[in-house]
């Protein structure tokens, strides 16, 4: 791995053990689950062919590789993440002469080539920096004069039924529960628009605009209400929670899940609200 910023090893340690093995495994599935939210953020993007494009978190690569499909074969696309077993994935899925590069780095002090690229873009995958002006400043570096970020985050947690749902079923056989640390690194680090807009301004960037969006989410991914079950008790709050708890305790909780998931449960799939900020900002 290239040099890691220490501040950012306990990220990098979670995406290449217990979360990075996860994510990889489900790659599909997720893949599924997010496409909701891949589609309102290309919607947002002005992509053309030929243009250069950065991935910020690129995980197993399905946003990657859509952005190839989107410059064609005279763009690039930099794929960055700092998880090891996701990188994996996505070199093994991408097709042969995609116009795509995958590189395990940490994005606060990776050397981007200066002014190269006409957009930097990520899916969930910048509220993770320890530093996170810090890392938007590097990033910025390696975007042209004129050039974009757009970027998906979470809003709030207490407001998102898409993460708050199963956490509160399982609230009900689990001790009490610490609050949310909004200002750690974590999903939610940039739910604060306030927050969000300083530290961009911070990094360089002008033109900083959030736009808030709410997004279904068909929490089975096309599995049903087993698959949807299953994805809350590993991946999100709830699993966290639930990970060093007794199995009679996950048990009773898995229980509870599944009943607060059943009365979303459509002919469309088991349908739970999420909100998103799209954000957009551009470098002078």
């Amino acid at each position: 791995m290239a040099e890691l910023d220490d501040k950012n090893a306990a990220q990098a340690a979670s995406w290449n053990g217990s979360s990075g093995r996860v994510w990889t495994e489900r790659q599909a599935f997720m893949d599924r689950l997010l496409a909701p939210v891949s589609e309102v953020l290309f919607a947002s993007l002005e992509l053309k062919p030929g243009m250069r494009v950065i991935d910020i978190g690129c995980g197993s690569g399905g946003t990657t590789l859509e952005l190839a499909r989107r410059v064609g074969p005279t763009g690039q696309v930099l794929g960055l993440d700092i998880s090891a077993p996701m990188l994996a994935r996505a070199r093994e899925r991408t097709p042969a002469g995609t116009p795509v590069r995958f590189v395990e780095a940490d994005a606060t002090i990776y050397p981007f080539e200066p002014d190269a690229a006409d957009h930097l873009v990520s899916r969930f995958g910048v509220m993770f920096f320890a530093e996170p002006a810090l890392a938007f400043a590097n990033m910025r570096k390696g975007l042209k004069p004129g050039g974009r970020v757009t970027f998906g985050c979470w809003r709030a947690p207490d407001d998102n039924p898409y993460f708050s749902l199963a956490l509160d079923a399982a609230k009900a056989v689990l001790p009490p529960q610490p609050p949310i640390d909004l200002d750690a690194p974590g999903p939610f680090a940039f739910a604060d628009a306030r927050k969000v807009e300083r530290i961009l301004a911070e990094a360089g960037f002008t033109g900083i605009a959030l736009r808030p969006v709410d997004v279904m989410f068909d929490d089975g991914a096309g599995g049903g209400l087993d698959a949807a079950v299953e994805s809350a008790l590993q991946i999100g709050p709830a699993s966290r929670a639930l990970q060093d708890q007794p199995e009679a305790v996950r048990t009773e909780a898995a229980a509870a899940i599944r009943a607060a998931l059943a009365a979303h449960e459509t002919a469309d799939g088991v349908m739970v609200e999420g909100r998103i900020w799209i954000v957009t900002a551009r470098n002078p």
